[in-house]
C-alpha cells in the first residue's frame, strides 16, 4: 500500500506554551482523529539560527525580539504529518492564528486566548516542504503502511 505522491506531508509544531500547558498529547489525538498520519514526531530546543530561518519575514519587525526569545524558552514538539491535503487539513484544525478569535473546535479555539497560540504549521504546500527539510533530518521521517487509510479515503482518493 504505497501512497507516496498523493499525499502530502506538513508540519505541525507545539509551542512552548503547548509543552508547558501538557497539550502535546490534544495535539497529537487531534491530528489522528482527523485521520492524518504522525510520520515524524520529536522534541527539541530552538535556537536563534533556527528561529531566524524559520521567522525570516519577522526578523526586521518590532515584534521579532520577543517571539524569539517565546519560541526558546522551553522545548517544542516538531509533528510531521502526512495525508491527502495535509496542509490544508491541519491549518483548519489549528484555527486562525489570532487565537481569540478561532472557531470553537479548533485548536486554537479551544486552548489559546492570544497570540500564546499553541501551535505553528505550515501555511502551504511549498512552506511545508522547507519546513519539513528545516526540523527533520533524513531518516527521521517514517514510511509506513496505515492499514487505517482503507478506512479514511474511499479507494479513488488513493490513486
Amino acid at each position: 500500500m504505497n501512497f507516496e505522491g498523493i499525499f502530502e506531508k506538513t508540519i505541525l509544531i507545539v509551542k512552548p506554551d503547548g509543552v508547558q500547558r501538557s497539550l502535546v498529547g490534544e495535539v497529537l489525538r487531534r491530528l489522528e482523529l482527523k485521520g492524518l498520519k504522525i510520520v515524524g514526531l520529536k522534541m527539541m530546543q530552538l535556537d536563534e539560527l533556527k528561529l531566524r530561518e524559520h521567522y525570516a519575514h519577522h526578523v526586521e519587525k518590532p515584534f521579532y525580539s520577543g517571539l524569539e526569545n517565546f519560541m526558546k524558552s522551553s522545548p517544542v514538539v516538531c509533528i510531521c504529518a502526512e495525508g491527502k491535503g495535509a496542509v490544508e487539513a491541519v491549518r483548519l484544525i489549528a484555527g486562525t492564528t489570532n487565537a481569540a478569535k478561532a472557531d470553537g473546535g479548533t485548536i486554537r479555539g479551544d486552548l489559546a486566548m492570544g497570540m500564546c497560540n499553541v501551535v505553528h504549521c505550515s501555511d502551504s504546500v511549498e512552506t511545508a516542504k522547507a519546513e519539513v527539510d528545516r526540523f527533520f533530518k533524513e531518516g527521521e521521517i517514517f514510511d509506513y503502511d496505515k492499514t487505517e487509510y482503507l478506512h479514511v479515503y474511499m479507494d479513488d482518493e488513493r490513486v
